[in-house]
């Protein structure tokens, strides 16, 4: 009995001590910390010449900067998506371009910064810029940590004052929070470090040596805040203004003789103080128009009280014309423009009216680099930039209405074709379709240089054999098909529109009416919302009356 005893009380002391054993054992893999330094490279996902980018104190995962000739470079593709969309580089004859509101600066793979180093570089297919160089033109704060071997760059695009607290003693900054998270760095005792997220026993801090990691708040004591100045001169972009609300009509001009019919067809009209005539025609890749400018016009326009906005376009000519080649071209963009501004001054037309419709995406950064070099010369000339648009959606965005609010005198939204030939029967302006175009635009325009177009035109839809097809016409001759074919017009709140439909044969016409009530109400849109003005597609398409409402005031 005695040894059963012994054995029982030696089974439980065992029992005792590995039950300690593995309380120890827990106690140390949970609270003792761990002194396993991270790995550097890895965590910071760099090797070699790599340079981590650390924006806004969150590490970017998908792009990587390069340390060369001793000096931090940006990716061009990142710096223009998230830092500033105002570099441009020029593929074809490389060269960087950054356009000012009063110059446009060139730089090649030869040009040289301050300290002796290039600009810009090119290495395994991508263009690099130089750190600095995005420092002097972007509200930004840049610090470089390259003494070590894992490479990084701090890039903050805020201002605001951040708290600071200072280490009570020595301590870890460590990947995550818990004491067995990979250690950062150490941090010695009276070292400031900036809060960034302050939790229940840890604090996500970001360190002057170039880390963001979590420690203990126990190991700080209250600091200072940091504040920080901007030192930055954001360019400034003056605009020429009408300073009244415009009233423009387009002037479609197919020839020298239609230019004639000019004062007959504004004998009816009403208000209206702008008239643009499309009288240049893109007609290739290299820059070259067709030019209808009549200088006896213009004077003509200017007695009745007209400024005139000659139209740009690349459709009326422009079998030839492909956007993404013609405006990638710097050579081609210069030798347009000088064009442009040398027949602007000899015929005495106050603005250009950029009409540059259905490009592909791949032109889109192009053109807007058109614009903003444009903008400089008709800046320095006094010539009234103003460029058409449809209404902003998903798949036009890369028209950068943004940008063009920025450098451009007027932003004009045509705000038609809603439903067009080809698609679908529909309106070609339904108030819905107005009023977003509207919201929309203001999100990107200021509204006292977003000046919103309206249709004096619509469409007689035709249904016959499963297919659909429209004749375009003028609200005059629209009123008169409609009296001619006896159609009924009923009144549609949802579209503010009439709507009528018939059948004739096996046809079925279909038509959305835009006339005098329907343009009251876009016109009260325009003036609800206070816009720079109106703009009509087009003269002699209208019926006299309707000038007593197409008045943005």
């Amino acid at each position: 009995m005695k040894r059963f005893f012994v054995s029982v009380l030696t089974v439980i002391g065992v029992l005792l001590l590995l039950g300690a054993a593995l309380t120890g054992f827990i106690f140390f893999h949970k609270y003792v910390p761990t002194n396993e330094p991270a790995d550097q490279n890895e965590w910071f996902g760099v090797v070699g010449d790599r340079v981590a980018i650390i924006l806004d104190n969150q590490q970017v995962e998908d792009s990587k900067g390069r340390y060369m000739n001793g000096e931090i470079y940006l990716p061009l593709d990142w710096v223009t998506k998230t830092l500033n969309e105002k570099f441009y580089w020029d593929a074809t004859e490389k060269l960087l371009i950054y356009t000012l509101p009063k110059e446009i600066i060139y730089a090649d793979l030869s040009t040289m910064g301050d300290g002796g180093k290039p600009l810009v570089a090119e290495q395994e297919g991508q263009i690099w810029l130089l750190a600095g160089l995005v420092l002097n033109y972007t509200d930004i704060r840049i610090q470089g940590f390259t003494d070590e071997e894992a490479r990084r760059v701090f890039i903050d695009t805020g201002w605001d004052s951040v708290p600071v607290a200072v280490a009570e003693k020595a301590g870890k900054v460590r990947v995550r929070g818990g004491v067995k998270s990979a250690v950062l760095t150490d941090v010695a005792e009276g070292e400031s470090l900036q809060i960034l997220e302050t939790m229940e026993r840890w604090s996500k801090v970001r360190t002057d040596t170039g880390y963001v990691g979590y420690i203990q708040n126990k190991l700080l004591k209250p600091g200072s805040d940091r504040h920080f100045v901007s030192n930055f001169q954001s360019p400034v972009y003056t605009s020429i203004s009408l300073n009244e609300p415009v009233c423009l009509v387009w002037h479609q001009v197919f020839s020298q003789e239609a230019n004639n019919a000019m004062e007959q067809l504004m004998s009816a009209t009403e208000g209206v103080n702008v008239i643009a005539p499309t009288w240049f025609m893109l007609t290739d890749n290299e820059g070259n128009y067709e030019c209808l400018a009549d200088r006896s016009y213009v004077e003509k326009a200017h007695r009745m009280g007209l400024q005139v906005w000659a139209v740009l376009d690349n459709f009326n000519k422009g079998e030839k014309v492909q956007s993404e080649i013609l405006f990638s071209s710097t050579s081609v963009r210069k030798r347009l423009i000088e064009a442009l501004i040398k027949d602007i001054k000899a015929y005495d037309i106050d603005g250009i009216n950029l009409d540059v419709e259905s490009i592909k995406e791949e032109a889109g950064p192009h053109y807007v680099q058109f614009i903003r070099e444009l903008s400089v010369s008709c800046r320095k000339e006094g010539i009234i930039l103003s460029v058409d648009n449809t209404v902003p959606a998903a798949y036009s965005s890369f028209y950068n209405r943004e940008e063009q609010g920025r450098v451009a005198d007027y932003v004009i939204i045509m705000a038609y074709d809603e439903h067009y030939a080809g698609g679908e029967a529909g309106s070609v302006a339904s108030l819905g379709y107005v009023r977003k175009g509207i919201e929309d635009t203001l999100k990107l325009v200021p509204k006292e240089k977003f000046i919103n177009g309206i249709p004096f035109y619509t469409r007689v839809w035709k249904e016959e054999a499963g297919t659909t097809t429209a004749t375009s016409l003028g609200i005059g001759a629209a009123k008169a098909w409609v009296q001619e074919h006896g159609m009924a017009l009923e009144w549609d709140e949802e579209t503010g529109q009439y709507y009528g439909q018939l059948r004739e044969g096996s046809a079925v016409y279909r038509l959305w009416m835009e006339e005098e009530q329907s343009l009251t109400r876009k016109m009260d849109l325009i003036r609800e919302n206070n816009l720079a003005g109106v703009a009509c597609w087009k003269l002699g398409f209208e019926t006299p009356k309707l000038w007593k409402i197409v008045k943005p005031r």
